[in-house]
């Protein structure tokens, strides 16, 4: 084990002084081939015969501590990078890392609002005395739109007033729907609410007097949403402006476009129970993908049941 030790310190002084690797990198790297060590040191093997079957169960070992698959992956890296280096030395026939990979990380659920913050921000209206009422007008619409229909911010973004042969998307205030384009060039139709409705109405009869600075320019005349000088409003500016307006309606957290579209679908699924027609309305090509919404459909249940069951409720 002596000369092992011998093969990692001198692969260190590589990385430190050949790659020139930074301290911090360095300190990391000492520590996970620290940990490759203790491990061949506790099966009583060699760290140059050490086998694939050696790190498939060490890193089980690892994920069975509670360590993320993040932090094996990383682990990983730096065992596999050790034994590149042995093979070039002469040391080791093969890489006993090459093909082994850290356990998946789960995928994050998505972030929703609860119903009571949502209403909280769809409901916000700032002072006519601190806000400019166009502007107020305006993002009100953007709000009912993302939270009232589940629009991606890039289908809100390509909205017009109005249908046309270049339009991506477009709203039937009549028929109470938005027509969108939305990945993969796919169009949908999604209903609008009634509140949504009388945002967009209130924003339509404000919008036609320009920007506070200066009137809308000809060639983005057809753009639902627009800027203070006229043009097209960005997926940038949205996004700042909603999490402007979350934290001037008191949320605790700042808002973003697609909090609002998951929001959305996990409210519409609470109510409805309908997977089918909410993979419709998002527009969702696999039903695998709305599915994650069943999880926070379930969270909502047992926080529900948490709250009520005699038996769950904690003294």
């Amino acid at each position: 084990m002596n000369e092992s030790m011998d093969w990692v310190a001198r692969y260190l002084d590589h990385v430190r002084y050949e790659k020139r690797l930074a301290e911090r990198t360095h300190a990391l790297y000492t520590l996970d081939l620290q940990k490759l060590s203790d491990y061949a040191k506790v099966a009583g093997v060699e760290l140059e015969a050490v086998q694939a079957t050696h790190i498939r169960r060490w890193v089980a070992q690892m994920h069975s501590g509670g360590r993320s698959g993040r932090g094996i992956a990383l682990i990983l890296s730096g065992w596999r990078g050790f034994y590149t280096w042995l093979g070039r030395e002469g040391v080791v026939l093969s890489n006993p890392v090459q093909d082994v990979r850290a356990p998946k990380a789960p995928k994050p659920l998505p972030k929703a609002l609860s119903v009571d913050d949502a209403m909280q921000l769809a409901e916000f209206s700032a002072a006519p005395d601190v806000t400019d009422p166009w502007l107020e007008c305006r993002d009100a619409a953007m709000v009912e739109l993302l939270y009232g229909c589940g629009l991606r911010v890039g289908e809100l973004v390509g909205l017009d007033v109005q249908a046309s042969s270049n339009a991506k998307g477009w709203l039937d205030l009549e028929g109470g729907e938005a027509h969108v384009l939305g990945k993969g060039s796919k169009r949908r139709s999604v209903p609008i609410g009634s509140k949504a409705l009388e945002a967009v109405h209130a924003w339509l009869a404000m919008r036609d007097e320009g920007s506070p600075d200066q009137g809308v320019s000809s060639e983005v005349q057809s753009a639902l949403f627009i800027g203070r000088y006229g043009t097209r409003l960005t997926a940038q500016a949205i996004w700042q402006r909603l999490k402007q307006r979350s934290l001037k309606a008191g949320l605790s957290t700042p808002v973003h476009p697609h909090m609002l579209r998951h929001s959305f679908a996990s409210h519409v699924l609470q109510s409805s129970s309908d997977l089918r027609a909410v993979q419709e309305l998002l527009g969702h090509a696999n039903i695998s993908t709305t599915q994650v919404y069943t999880r926070l459909d379930f969270q909502h249940l047992a926080k529900a049941y948490d709250a009520a069951h005699p038996r769950a409720r904690k003294k």
